[in-house]
């Protein structure tokens, strides 16, 4: 029976995608007789062929009234880790506009890290934790005191807190002394000492900003993360960052690469590709939707993520983006700033052909989509 089975669900391949093949044969029991596996096939060409889109039907507007209207009912507040400053997440409208606008700067970079089995235990994902956060000279020491009679700059370092961040005093040195070239840095007793090889006076002023500046030196981690959190997620340790370097994450080989995600598009396209950027756009927007308990779906998201990515760069839907690539004079124009539109097209003399929506509703003509769509041609003897 298998076998005849298997050979009515080839019969219909041509009609059918890989996947809905696969689960025809996964779900379709053994037992099922001949004429009910022909009514099952019969029934699912029948959802196919009704799942289809119609000519003339206006995808455009149907996933913008889809995607805008349950917008409207979004909140707008941001969710934060208790007790984390630094670890707030843009969820809502505010997030999903940062998706849409494809915004280069986003306003709470995350990532999602998963190690390897066998190297994902509590004990390791909290080192792992602690090895990638970027920790700065401030945090590693107790003081830099400025002594204004000897015009240099003593740094006591704090041996606990380098024990903690897997920090050592002469890669302290190392750093400093690549770092500030015209001064003398030595290792003395109480710490490393700094001062200026030139014999002239360096003003206090300067001596100042040159202890802001150590502070702010990178002595260990990844650039960019600012704040490590371990969190458990169904019997998983997950490393939850503020702030991305999807880069060098990746390249670390305890890392699980394959379920490793950034919320940063733009970074997602230059380390995975365009391919990625546009899962990434579909994912993100899913998320934030489900989050508000909404429910959009998935074909309209997808539409608006293959015109966001259509190009091999991810554009926002914005006058500088997605819109500016129009060819259409008049719909550039209805979207933004519409004299300086009308004004360039004059100066080049561009035409526009009126083949889409806007420009037609701008003239008062019926628009190419629907009845609109098919023109009538008599037959003259």
């Amino acid at each position: 029976m298998k076998k005849e089975i298997q050979e009515l669900i080839d019969a219909c391949k041509d009609e059918f995608s890989a996947r809905m093949i696969t689960e025809l044969n996964e779900f379709i029991p053994n037992s099922a007789s001949k004429k009910q596996v022909e009514l099952i096939l019969e029934k699912t060409k029948a959802a196919v062929k009704q799942a289809k889109v119609a000519p003339g039907e206006c995808v455009g507007l149907v996933s913008a009234e889809s995607i805008g209207e349950p917008g409207t009912q979004m909140t707008l507040n941001t969710f934060h880790f208790a007790g984390v400053a630094e670890m707030n997440v843009t969820v809502g409208l505010p997030r999903l506009i940062e998706i849409f606008d494809a915004r280069k700067t986003i306003k709470t970079p995350i990532m999602e890290i998963l190690l390897k089995p066998g190297q994902d235990s509590l004990e390791d994902v909290k080192e792992f934790a602690i090895k990638i956060k970027a920790t700065h000279l401030a945090e590693v020491i107790n003081d830099i005191a400025i002594n204004i009679l000897e015009q240099n700059l003593l740094i006591t370092l704090d041996e606990e807190m380098m024990e903690e961040f897997h920090v050592e005093s002469k890669d302290i040195l190392k750093l400093l002394k690549t770092k500030l070239k015209t001064h003398t840095i030595s290792e003395v007793s109480e710490g490393i000492q700094i001062s200026p090889k030139s014999a002239k006076a360096e003003d206090l002023k300067e001596l100042y900003a040159l202890k802001t500046k150590l502070k702010k030196i990178k002595v260990g981690g990844l650039k960019g993360i600012k704040q490590v959190l371990p969190v458990e997620r169904s019997g998983k340790y997950v490393i939850l960052t503020s702030g991305t370097n999807l880069k060098d994450i990746l390249a670390m080989e305890q890392v699980d690469a394959i379920n490793t995600h950034s919320n940063d598009l733009h970074e997602i396209a230059s380390v995975l590709g365009i391919e990625a950027a546009r899962e990434a756009i579909i994912s993100e927007t899913l998320k934030v939707i489900e989050s508000q308990g909404l429910n959009i779906d998935i074909r309209h998201i997808m539409l608006v993520a293959d015109i966001m990515t259509s190009s091999g760069f991810v554009k926002g839907i914005t006058r500088f983006g997605v819109v500016s690539e129009k060819s259409s004079v008049l719909a550039r124009a209805s979207f933004e700033t519409p004299v300086k539109h009308i004004f360039s097209a004059a100066m080049r003399g561009e035409t526009d052909y009126l083949t889409s929506v806007v420009e037609n509703v701008m003239i008062n003509q019926p628009v190419p989509l629907g009845t609109g769509l098919p023109s009538l041609i008599t037959k003259m003897k």
